[in-house]
């Protein structure tokens, strides 16, 4: 009797939404990412102790030499407190970068991208993943430093949701730097180097701006590139919010980047995502292709 043999149906791949695809897989990706940083808890130290001494030096050793143009002159430190406290927040987060230049250098040396190709993952996911965890760290960071803005004697005037407005700012400004860090880590050897480039340019991006100084008092070249630094833009606006001294000159600003701080601000960190997660992308398939 002869056999009776079933018809072979070919099995067709199962299609998957590609912006849901990418979520998905980026958010598992990031929370690995979040369950590594815990499980150092050496890292998370470090990353709170920084901040927090650069408040405690800047606020008690520099407070009282520093005028805030706008001030009440009879509030002294006090009105520098109040200013220094949202330029260390756009400092801190713009030290994201350097988490994803780090990271990604690292996850690269040791072979974890190649694990991560391995499997059907969206090609984007694992940068998306990076840098979605590497701005929600600065969560608790921000936390640790407002708690200990308020103890220097920082204070939020503006009411609840123009704070929180603030604090989206910051997160949106970590999350696209860290966009600028997964480019430059994935043009790394190896982590040791991706250490020195990833702070080499944030440091005069951060100093080059209102963070620490009013602008009032710079020399006219370094003022027109701090006008427009969105480091700037981001304190400002943060000030602006939060109801600080904002180091505004009795003639106004007279600069669109200043004049409009939170748009700014919103405008330069959609075009830096759009350009560099393109790059970071682009450059991921080649180096890992």
């Amino acid at each position: 009797m002869a056999s009776i043999t079933a018809p072979t149906v070919a099995m067709q791949p199962k299609s998957r939404p590609a912006i849901g695809w990418l979520l998905h897989d980026g958010m598992v990706v990031a929370k690995r990412n979040l369950i590594q940083t815990v499980r150092v808890p050496e890292a998370i130290f470090f990353s709170l102790v920084q901040p927090v001494i650069f408040v405690l030096m800047f606020a008690y050793v520099f407070g009282g030499a520093i005028p805030i143009p706008g001030a009440d002159p009879d509030a002294g430190a006090q009105a520098y407190r109040e200013f220094l406290v949202p330029g260390i927040f756009g400092q801190t987060v713009a030290f994201a970068a350097a988490s994803s230049t780090v990271g990604l250098a690292e996850d690269l040396h040791k072979g974890i991208i190649d694990r991560f190709r391995s499997l059907p993952m969206a090609p984007g996911a694992v940068l998306f993943g990076r840098t979605a965890a590497d701005a929600l760290r600065q969560i608790l960071v921000l936390v640790v430093l407002s708690l200990t803005g308020l103890v220097v004697g920082w204070r939020i005037h503006n009411g609840a949701l123009s704070a929180i407005g603030a604090y989206a700012l910051l997160v949106l400004f970590a999350y696209t730097v860290a966009w600028v860090g997964a480019w430059v880590g994935l043009h790394m050897p190896n982590p040791e180097t991706a250490s020195t480039a990833g702070l080499i340019w944030i440091f005069p991006l951060t100093f080059l701006s209102n963070a620490f100084v009013p602008l009032a008092g710079m020399p006219p070249v370094i003022k027109t590139i701090a006008e427009w630094n969105p480091v700037s833009s981001l304190c400002l606006a943060c000030r602006e919010l939060f109801g600080n001294p904002t180091g505004e000159p009795p003639g106004g600003w007279n600069v669109w980047s200043l004049d409009h701080a939170a748009l700014y601000t919103v405008l330069s960190c959609v075009v830096v995502i759009a350009i560099f997660s393109a790059l970071a992308v682009r450059t991921y398939r080649r180096s890992t292709g």
